[in-house]
């Protein structure tokens, strides 16, 4: 097995790894808390689990050695991959844009700032080092799909910057006059956080689907020499 297969896959299993830590942690206390956006942080994550598992089968499959590397089929496997990735990671975003909504119209959400704070702080650090790390590997081996890890952790890391803001705007609010307002700042960030990450993986299913397009329009020899 060449150094770049087994730094692709290492690279594929610490995100795998951190998404299920990242995951775990932001259910179980966004529901202690009452916290929506730390839900959608953990959400997210789970869902970053589930398509970092589908990019490990995607290079296991196409680093085998039988499978015939000269088709138009194996050549879309990647481009697919990361089509479905951003397919996926924006249906999460409309589903927590509504959600989001939802609540505030219903009158906000009362949370513990305190405890969400520590949270935020440790999950923006935690996110920013995995995809300081995977960006910066993938770019040395050259992997499609581990720059799509490192997409989907900067996304998380934005998620985390957003919780870590909206708690802190949400503590002060509850130290001055304006303390009822301070349950729309959990859902607020969610609002603004799906609108911003929407764009990513839209881009990112732009980007796959035009590749699919041209490697169906064109003869497999012109394919595999890009």
């Amino acid at each position: 097995m060449s150094s770049k297969i087994q730094q692709e896959r290492g690279l594929l299993l610490l995100s795998t790894i951190s998404s299920f830590s990242f995951a775990v942690i932001g259910i179980v206390l966004g529901s202690i808390v009452g916290s929506l956006v730390i839900v959608f942080d953990g959400a997210y994550s789970l869902v970053s689990l589930a398509l970092t598992m589908l990019s490990l089968g995607a290079a296991h499959y196409i680093h085998k050695p039988e499978v015939d590397k000269t088709t138009p089929q194996f050549a879309m496997i990647e481009p697919a991959v990361i089509a479905i990735k951003g397919s996926v990671i924006a249906i999460m975003c409309l589903w927590s844009f509504y959600s989001a909504v939802e609540a505030i119209l219903a009158g906000g959400r009362d949370i513990n700032a305190g405890v969400a704070l520590a949270f935020g702080m440790v999950s923006v650090t935690g996110c920013y080092a995995t995809y300081r790390y995977i960006k910066l590997k993938s770019e040395n081996i050259k992997s499609a799909l581990a720059d799509a890890e490192a997409k989907q952790w900067i996304m998380d890391t934005v998620i985390s910057v957003a919780v870590l803001a909206g708690f802190f705007i949400a503590k002060l609010l509850m130290m001055t006059q304006y303390a009822g307002y301070a349950a729309y700042a959990d859902p607020t960030m969610v609002v603004l956080a799906s609108v911003y990450f929407i764009i990513v993986p839209v881009k990112m299913v732009w980007l796959s689907v035009h590749k699919l397009l041209e490697i169906h329009s064109q003869p497999m020899a012109q394919v595999m020499s890009k």
